[in-house]
């Protein structure tokens, strides 16, 4: 058996899948049952690879809730239908940051999220470290991990790494240092959604937000 574990750059999906909204002409793809998804894609890991886990990796966006209140309760509600698959949230922040016109000199503050490539790249070495698995799929295009899967081949070179590109994420850096890796197509999202409601394990009922 190939035990199996994905590693899902939260912030990256959802703007893949946000593209693939849009390139499908409004498909439904924001409701993703991410353990489906990874669970369609074992036939291309092999080895009669098993799931082991799936960790998400994200953020709450609190500051957008002045501009859209619900932002956060959407996003907590879609982190609990996960949860209730087997999926292990682990959610990083947001951080302040000023800005500086080059033109004009004028400040702008923005938020960028923190600490999320880091924690993916240490849950990376982290499985390996104990044994906990065989393989590692990291669902991103995020060339920022880079390093850590070189490391990893080094200190693990019995050990599989590899590549999901998410839908208009594939990057040709990140495939190359890799034995193999493989795109998720646009198409892939609509036939993984959640059911609208989602009913969790304690009975509890979670409705699709009308506009996703």
């Amino acid at each position: 058996m190939n035990r199996t574990v994905f590693l899902i750059d939260g912030f990256n999906v959802y703007h893949s899948v946000r593209a693939a909204e849009r390139d499908l002409g409004g498909a439904s793809t924001r409701w993703l049952d991410i353990r489906a998804l990874c669970d369609s894609f074992l036939y291309i890991v092999g080895n009669n690879a098993q799931t082991q886990n799936v960790f998400y990796f994200s953020a709450l966006a609190e500051h957008l809730e002045a501009s859209k209140p619900d932002v956060t309760a959407r996003h907590k509600d879609f982190i609990r239908c996960l949860e209730d698959t087997g999926v292990t949230v682990e959610l990083a922040r947001f951080k302040k940051k000023r800005i500086t016109c080059s033109n004009c000199g004028t400040e702008i503050e923005r938020h960028e999220e923190k600490e999320t490539d880091v924690a993916i790249a240490a849950k990376l070495l982290e499985l390996f470290f104990n044994n906990s698995c065989d393989t590692v799929v990291l669902v991103t295009g995020d060339t920022d991990l880079a390093p850590a899967v070189r490391t990893v081949q080094k200190l693990f070179p019995a050990k599989n790494v590899y590549f999901a590109f998410p839908y208009r994420r594939k990057n040709k850096e990140l495939a190359q240092i890799v034995a193999r890796s493989f795109n998720i197509k646009k198409e892939h999202y609509p036939r993984h959604q959640f059911p609208d409601p989602v009913v969790l394990a304690d009975g509890t009922e979670i409705n699709k937000p009308s506009h996703w």
